[in-house]
């Protein structure tokens, strides 16, 4: 059994069942890296302020950098005997660096040690989400730009509402996922701050240098209250509400890409590679991919709650409880990379289906606001063209007839601010080329925003 960092105090070996109850070497070991990134910095600062020679100091970073060359190489397996990753690395130098090694223990504790792990962990985490996501984004826009005439109906109420460019919803997400981004930018501030050297809860009389490792290790800031830094996990949860907040994001996109795929939209087409079939029903093509992006959301929401309640009613300062924390954080990252590297891929080889777009435009009460809007230009009250309109749609369906069907004559008898160029704004593209807002789907304004989202989205 690897020697534990604890026990002097202890007359018995523990027992087995409570060994592997307590143990947590089967989810920490993706933190092997930082565990030593983090023990070179304090051995190298323990050797500047004299607290070991620097002989000692040398010989133990030269011992962990052998371990991190390891771990870098994949040679470094967990071992499951160990308690957890400290222990195991502790237990890997001494065998290196012999027995200066007991010193790197010196002015920490894992209560500081792995609070300074995990912060390590998510910092480079948000990083590796941010690029995930930020391909995502150039795929979206990517699609955009491929169909960007394509004009499909936008829907509220998941009713046909207005016409509207399919470039222009496509880059409705990347606006959704820009917001994931500054999130992440946003969590790392509370991110980037160094807790070593709060040791087990109140510091050390030993005079250690924190700013030392905080430059060492890249942190901008450190914690101000040694209680705090051990058992503050908040950005534990700020980064696991990006991911659930993220998470909910692409299960919206996932939902109107599923829906679009459906005989009842026929939008767009999943390449093959990208779906599935049924073990029964030989025609069908599944879009599994994105029904688990849609699933998967409901997890990372879940992992969030089980997080909160971990930590909800913990007293100052360390618990064992946080020991669940890797569990919850590490499974959502995993999951939210999976979904964005899977999504990526499958947006590169979407098709829209444009042959089978004009039938779901044929219901020109699509443009009825257009109807509404060219009113108002006549002088008429909004309100009372939205009334007025509503009861010519009525009357139209009820005589089995579109509006353009209708004569001029006909609509004549409903205002006599109809003119000739009335029945003309009832037509899709002319819908959104009419659109003037800044933000609006005009084709125009949709092509600066692809502009502005290729700029900014350049590797």
């Amino acid at each position: 059994m690897t020697r534990k960092l604890w026990g002097g105090r202890f007359t018995k070996k523990t027992d087995p069942l409570v060994e592997r109850f307590t143990s947590s070497i089967g989810v920490d070991y993706r933190l092997a890296r930082y565990d030593v990134q983090g023990s070179m910095a304090h051995a190298k600062m323990l050797g500047r302020c004299g607290i070991v020679s620097l002989a000692e100091s040398h010989r133990l970073v030269g011992g962990l950098t052998r371990i991190l060359r390891s771990i870098e190489r994949g040679a470094w397996k967990p071992d499951p005997q160990a308690e957890d990753i400290h222990t195991q690395i502790q237990a890997t130098l001494e065998k290196l660096a012999g027995p200066v090694a007991r010193k790197l223990q010196t002015a920490r504790s894992r209560n500081d040690q792995v609070a300074l792990d995990l912060r390590l962990y998510c910092r480079d985490a948000a990083t590796a989400l941010a690029t995930a996501i930020r391909s995502v984004q150039r795929a979206l826009v990517k699609l955009a730009a491929t169909y960007r005439g394509v004009v499909i109906p936008g829907y509220t109420h998941l009713q046909r509402a207005q016409p509207i460019l399919l470039a222009h919803q496509l880059l409705a997400y990347v606006e959704m996922l820009e917001r994931d981004v500054e999130r992440l930018q946003d969590a790392r501030k509370r991110i980037d701050v160094l807790p070593l050297g709060a040791a087990a809860l109140a510091g050390t009389s030993l005079p250690i240098d924190r700013s030392y490792v905080a430059r060492l290790l890249k942190f901008p800031r450190i914690a101000q209250n040694s209680i705090d830094a051990v058992s503050d996990r908040d950005f534990v949860l700020e980064l696991s509400s990006v991911m659930a907040g993220l998470g909910v994001h692409l299960s919206r996109l996932a939902e109107d890409f599923i829906l679009w795929t459906t005989e009842e939209f026929g939008i767009l087409s999943l390449d093959d590679a990208f779906a599935t079939g049924s073990s029964l029903m030989p025609q069908k093509k599944n879009p599994d991919v994105l029904e688990l992006i849609r699933g998967q959301a409901g997890f990372v929401i879940g992992q969030l709650v089980g997080c909160l309640g971990m930590l909800k009613g913990l007293p100052l300062s360390y618990n064992r409880d946080l020991q669940w924390d890797k569990r919850f954080l590490f499974s959502t990252v995993d999951a939210s990379r999976d979904a964005l590297a899977v999504l990526e891929r499958l947006l590169r080889h979407v098709r829209v289906e444009t042959s089978r777009l004009p039938r779901l435009l044929e219901s020109d009460a699509l443009c009825a606001t257009d109807l509404v809007e060219y009113l108002v230009t006549r002088g008429v009250a909004f309100a009372d063209a939205h009334a007025l309109i509503g009861k010519v749609v009525a009357s139209a369906q009820r005589h089995g007839k579109r509006l353009r069907d209708l004569s001029l004559d006909e609509l004549r008898r409903w205002s006599s601010r109809f003119d000739g160029a009335a029945l003309a704004v009832l037509d899709p593209r002319r819908s959104v080329e009419g659109k003037r807002s800044f933000g609006s789907t005009n084709p125009r304004l949709v092509a600066q925003a692809l502009n502005r989202w290729k700029n900014r989205l350049r590797p």
